[in-house]
């Protein structure tokens, strides 16, 4: 990428763009701060068992809950991705935000309260028990790692390392390199608890940072009026002769655009968005894990209102900003000609993925500009730790232990972090393809690849948990029919070439006319009608072995069954206890362990070792069989104080009520 052209630009101090010291110490106290929380949280944390890494220890409180899925979701890729797609097409990208508030809601009063209720850790595991057998759960949990991989990882390292670049000059390795190794360092070292609390930091830093450059661009700008007719005029000064790309949308600051020619039309923007939303916030591994480790439903309930809230605030700070940069930076953020492009920033297809860094750079006095470095460091980091701790939970508890059946809770512990070590190698290794990829169109692509492999995913969960009769075989041909015909979509997205400016469209109907969100909200209405007309051509799941595993018997009081048969089944670890569910008591095993914890105290070297993976040397205390009934009640109870219940409902019905006036406004 040619950093020379994208510092002589009109901005005469940015040929000398290098750190202040002021800007160094702002960096250093962030990064202090972090690993600091990240120590103090980890040491009082329970780390020693599945329940107390993965899961928090279920103690979470409603605040860090709220200010973890905010963060969680909000990585740099969506700084980047959503600032650049606000400065090429306007205000319709924020809608990406605004329509999570409903799935968020949904989250907490909907699909919580049957997940605690069925007792598990993770989404495949709840399939598991809903369906029985096990190719669900293995294709759930294989996919998510997928998808995690190739779209989220590479998203968020490729936007870092993108704004790290053009902003500051560093090497694009060696930044990344070692933000992956720090971040690495304190999930692994610290499992949830860790990654929660250093996402409330990091939500405070990128909200108050992300509202200071926003503040000072609409000052700029001349505020909300001064934005709409100087992005207007935001044309640049060399342009593709007989096109209009060069032009703004006339409807930038409409939300709700024409259903056929409107770059995302406003049906797909509310009801097919709504399907990869509530896969996103409802079924996926990364955030349902920070509901499922609230102390009670109502705590879940508060986090998924203080994160409805949150949700409200990128439009304003990442959204306008994108917009403000196109209207100041017209030639660089809008350009059109290829050759120039490339010049700017190395892509031919367009430059609006550098409008953030390029605001942050050019509009930020010292100091400041240290700290919105430290927000995106914050939210790079802050995203890669949800997705390494989510996916080492896949790994360990839904994948590890079907290879090894007699697994110990020390090897899953281990495993689960040694995982996390292969996600960084690989996250590493797919820097240089990302580099290659055609860095203007990565964040559409990954908008993409998300409305081809989801939608099946969300019909799947809506069907299991509000329809009972919805059985194994309709769960599975209907997962194996969205599979492929979303993959002959992607296949067919990634064989055809989006035409720049100029150039005619020459791909077929259904790739230029069929809209990605058109496309989601289809898929996911067919995989339904195949799931429920195999089910009902089947034989149904008999009514008691669906204890508390949908809405309609989430609060019966019968044992869940397993509905897996085989005998051979390997011994589940319950996590919520972080006990073995094995039939033979663990006398044995504490006796060993009395025994172990005997002999001689372990040299140095080994104790720090088994800190860092969470092993205690001391056996914990063996609960008996009323001790851990006692226990599980507790974990999976639903019921809520009337007082906490009406809090979460009036919060809830004002945060609708705000979401409608905002929709209403923009619209």
């Amino acid at each position: 990428m040619s950093q020379p052209t994208l510092a002589s630009t009109e901005l005469p101090g940015q040929k000398s763009l290098t750190f202040e010291v002021v800007d160094i110490v702002v960096i250093v106290i962030y990064f202090v701060f972090v690993l600091a929380i990240g120590i103090w949280s980890s040491i009082r944390a329970s780390r020693g068992t599945v329940g107390g890494y993965f899961l928090a220890g279920r103690s979470m409180t409603w605040w860090p809950i709220g200010a973890s899925l905010m963060s969680s979701n909000v990585g740099s890729g969506l700084f980047i991705g959503l600032a650049g797609t606000g400065a090429a097409g306007g205000l319709a990208v924020g809608g990406f935000e605004w329509n999570a508030t409903w799935a968020l809601l949904a989250l907490g009063w909907i699909f919580v309260p049957v997940y605690i209720a069925a007792g598990v850790v993770t989404m495949p595991e709840y399939l598991k028990k809903r369906f029985g057998g096990q190719r669900i759960q293995i294709y759930m949990s294989v996919l998510s790692l997928i998808l995690y991989i190739f779209t989220k990882i590479s998203t968020d390292i490729f936007s870092g390392a993108l704004f790290i670049q053009v902003s500051l000059g560093w090497n694009l390795y060696l930044s990344t390199v070692i933000l992956l190794v720090v971040t690495a360092v304190y999930t692994i070292a610290g499992g949830l608890t860790a990654v929660m609390y250093t996402d409330v930091l990091q939500t405070v830093i990128m909200v108050l940072g992300a509202s200071v450059l926003s503040f000072i661009g609409f000052e700029k700008v001349g505020w909300l009026e001064g934005l709409k007719e100087k992005y207007s005029t935001a044309i640049p000064s060399v342009i593709v002769p007989n096109t209009t790309c060069h032009l703004p949308r006339t409807d930038a600051f409409h939300m709700l655009r024409n259903p056929i020619t409107g770059d995302i039309p406003w049906p797909g923007l509310i009801f097919g968005l709504s399907v990869l939303a509530t896969w996103c916030w409802c079924t996926d591994q990364v955030i349902v894990q920070r509901s499922l480790s609230a102390k009670s439903l109502s705590h879940a309930k508060g986090g998924s209102v203080l994160a409805g809230y949150l949700k409200m605030l990128p439009m304003f700070f990442v959204v306008m900003p994108g917009m403000i940069s196109r209207a100041l930076y017209p030639d660089e953020v809008g350009c059109v000609d290829p050759k120039i492009c490339e010049a700017v920033c190395g892509a031919k297809v367009g430059c609006s993925n550098i409008a953030y860094p390029k605001l942050v750079m050019g509009l930020m006095p010292v100091g400041l500009r240290g700290l919105m470095i430290a927000v995106m460091m914050a939210a790079l980091m802050s995203s890669l730790t949800s997705i390494f701790n989510s996916s080492s939970t896949l790994f360990a508890i839904d994948i590890w232990q079907r290879l090894r059946k007699k697994a110990t809770e020390q090897e899953l512990m281990i495993v689960g972090r040694v995982f996390v070590l292969i996600l960084v190698v690989v996250s590493i290794l797919w820097i240089p393809i990302i580099q290659t990829s055609n860095s203007g169109q990565l964040f559409d692509y990954i908008q993409s690849i998300t409305s081809y492999l989801a939608p099946p995913i969300t019909a799947l969960f809506i069907l299991a948990i509000f329809c009972k009769r919805i059985n194994e075989p309709g769960a599975f041909w209907g997962l194996m029919f969205g599979l492929v015909v979303g993959a002959i979509r992607m296949i067919m997205e990634f064989s055809y070439k989006v035409p720049s400016c100029g150039e005619e469209d020459l791909r077929p109907a259904v790739l230029k006319d069929v809209h990605y969100l058109y496309f989601a909200l289809i898929l996911c209405v067919l995989t339904g009608i195949i799931i429920t007309l195999v089910s009902f051509c089947t034989p149904p799941i008999p009514e008691e072995k669906l204890a508390s595993l949908t809405w309609w018997t989430r609060h019966s009081s019968a044992p869940t069954t397993d509905l897996e048969k085989d005998k051979n089944e390997l011994a589940e670890v319950n996590p919520s206890t972080g006990e073995s569910d094995a039939e033979e008591p663990t006398e044995e095993n504490a006796d060993s362990g009395n025994k172990d914890h005997d002999a001689a105290s372990p040299p140095c070297w080994k104790k720090m070792y088994f800190w860092f993976c969470g092993i205690s040397t001391n056996p914990g205390p063996s609960l008996t069989k009323e001790e851990k009934a006692v226990l599980e009640r507790k974990l999976t109870n639903i019921t809520e104080r009337p007082l906490s219940r009406t809090v979460c409902n009036v919060n809830a019905i004002i945060l609708l009520a705000i979401n409608v006036f905002l929709w209403g406004y923009f619209g």
